[in-house]
């Protein structure tokens, strides 16, 4: 099974989104699926915020694909996209400029040195294993901190059974399924995936939409949503 998404676009999404532009409403019209709907929710809701052509289209698209995928954070997202469109309140949790991939990586990341805490003045994360640098000031101002406890890996574990059950090849889905027997699961399974490059870019496609909507997940249970910083607009803009 060949994604949507290869290399070359998807390089060129994640160019758009770092410069927080109204390229993105082009990139994913009509191209919206599954593969990237966490990805780009954010900047569809700064499109929005920014009356970019085309931005209230293809953002309403994204919070109904998002209600029926129904991941976990999907629906804190579709519910963002929706306040900026008009078509419901604005939740009640504050934005904070934090990088959710990295914020994924503070949740289920080693259990030895997982964990940290996110910079309430600017979105930085700050693993754990590197908490004692000296450019870290050490201080416990909860109206600074938020402390991230590491969850383990059990949920990214359930991402390699759920994307197995996805691959059309009996016989892959198979070795697939052998692989994430017993310990070192994650390094045989990516190893035994390897094989099929299409296969592996999607898992890869998979599972970072699944950690990032866990990531919005969890930020909304502590009262926040993400709010990554943009750079302005360049785009045209029009009331849509």
């Amino acid at each position: 099974m060949v994604t949507g998404w290869d290399e070359e676009s998807l390089t060129a999404l994640r160019i758009a989104l770092s410069t927080r532009t109204g390229a993105v409403v082009d990139l994913v019209r009509g191209r919206l699926t599954d593969e990237v709907l966490q990805l780009v929710g954010d900047a569809l809701i700064a499109a929005v915020d920014d009356h970019i052509d085309g931005a209230y289209e293809v953002a309403a698209e994204c919070a109904a694909a998002l209600r029926v995928r129904d991941w976990t954070g999907d629906d804190d997202l579709a519910d963002q996209l929706q306040a900026a469109l008009g078509m419901s309140a604005t939740p009640m949790l504050r934005p904070l400029a934090v990088d959710l991939e990295e914020l994924s990586s503070l949740l289920e990341g080693d259990p030895t040195y997982g964990g940290g805490r996110i910079d309430l003045r600017t979105g930085e994360t700050w693993p754990t294993m590197i908490e004692d640098d000296a450019s870290v000031e050490a201080d416990d101002d909860p109206d600074r901190w938020l402390y991230v406890s590491c969850v383990g890996s059990r949920a990214g574990y359930r991402d390699m059974e759920l994307f197995i059950e996805s691959v059309a090849d009996p016989a892959v889905a198979d070795r697939l399924d052998i692989a994430i027997s017993g310990r070192g699961a994650f390094r045989r399974f990516k190893d035994v995936l390897s094989r099929w490059p299409d296969e592996f870019h999607r898992y890869w496609l998979f599972s970072d939409e699944r950690r990032r909507g866990r990531a919005r997940g969890w930020l909304a249970d502590e009262g926040y949503r993400a709010c990554p910083p943009r750079a302005p607009s360049t785009g045209s803009r029009t009331h849509s």
